[in-house]
């Protein structure tokens, strides 16, 4: 059985001390699964994906947009976003963040 297993998270990606630093922590052709650090000021433009997503804010200060919502996030703040939905995210503080992308399977709809 393939299985994936840190730790301790907060051990496996540094927040960067200016810009925004990302690392793959998982993927296979279900799921992928990617940490973000971004100092503070930081942002990530308004963009959109072709799949379902699931934002996991560990720690930090920040703002992230749905949509036309803004929504402030914090370390526990969690986003479900549907496919296609714009969205961005800006850091008021130093803040990590899990993006977990869920790949819709072959067979699904028939």
């Amino acid at each position: 059985m393939d299985y994936t297993y840190f730790a301790d998270l907060f051990r496996e990606f540094d927040l960067p001390a200016q810009g925004i630093l990302s690392r793959v922590l998982h993927k296979d052709d279900r799921l992928n699964v990617t940490a973000f650090g971004f100092s503070a000021g930081q942002e990530l433009s308004t963009h959109s994906a072709p799949t379902p997503a699931i934002l996991y804010f560990l720690e930090g200060e920040g703002e992230v947009q749905l949509g036309n919502d803004k929504r402030a996030v914090r370390g526990g703040s969690f986003v479900y976003m549907p496919p296609n939905l714009p969205h961005g995210i800006s850091a008021t503080s130093p803040l990590r963040m899990l993006l977990v992308q869920i790949k819709e399977s072959q067979g699904a709809g028939q």
